[in-house]
């Protein structure tokens, strides 16, 4: 027996098979997660793009998502001809992190984009743990 939660009766995790979303349908939730986040935190994204790979050089499950680029803050001149910056999100990593669950794949989504979103305006690591979105 389990409740609505995910879990057994007694609280324990329900084993749940890994989701199983192509790159395509895995691109879709990023772009809904996207749509969702606050107008003041996008409106500002400039010359970004967004990316979706399997997984990190490294071959690791334990990177999220990382931002590619020179942050708003530390930008001298920056103008006409630059390259875009990119923000990847790593697709296998966060399936794994999801454990089978649909809504925390679009939760972890969320939250690795607000992270990474944060680095663009300069915001380090420091500052996003000790803001809750480390």
């Amino acid at each position: 027996m389990s409740d609505d939660d995910g879990s057994t009766a007694d609280g324990a995790p329900l084993d749940r098979p890994p989701l199983d979303l192509d790159a395509e349908e895995f691109e879709a939730l990023v772009v809904d997660e996207l749509d969702d986040l606050p107008d003041d935190m996008v409106d500002g994204l400039e010359n970004l793009v967004f990316v979706v790979e399997d997984r990190p050089e490294d071959g690791s499950l334990d990177l999220l998502g990382e931002y590619q680029g020179v942050a708003l803050t530390d930008r001298g001149q920056y103008g006409f001809g630059e390259l875009p910056d990119r923000i990847v999100l790593f697709r296998e990593p966060l399936l794994a992190i999801a454990e089978g669950d649909l809504e925390e794949l679009k939760e972890q989504i969320h939250i690795t984009l607000v992270h990474e979103i944060a680095h663009f305006y300069g915001i380090d690591d420091d500052e996003l743990h000790r803001l809750g979105w480390g």
